[in-house]
C-alpha cells in the first residue's frame, strides 16, 4: 500500500511548506499562485475546484512525487 502523505483537506501552505517538491506538481497543473496569501489557508480539495483540477488525480500525483523524494 503506498504511503499517503497528502490529502484533500490539507491546506496548500502546509503542504508546500512540508513537502517543497510538491510546488513542481502544483504549477504543473495550473496552480501558479501558491504564494499568495489566500493559497496558503486554502484546502487542496478548494485549491483544485477554483483550477478545475480532478482532486483524486492531485493527490495521487503529489504522493507519487513526495515519495520519490522520500522513500
Amino acid at each position: 500500500m503506498k504511503k499517503m502523505y497528502v490529502d484533500k483537506d490539507m491546506l496548500i501552505g502546509d503542504i508546500v511548506n512540508t513537502y517543497p517538491e510538491s510546488a513542481e506538481v502544483l504549477m504543473e497543473i495550473g496552480m501558479h499562485c501558491l504564494g499568495c496569501p489566500a493559497s496558503q489557508a486554502e484546502t487542496l480539495k478548494d485549491a483544485c475546484a477554483v483550477h478545475e483540477a480532478d482532486v483524486d488525480n492531485v493527490i495521487n500525483l503529489l504522493n507519487e512525487k513526495i515519495a520519490e523524494n522520500r522513500e
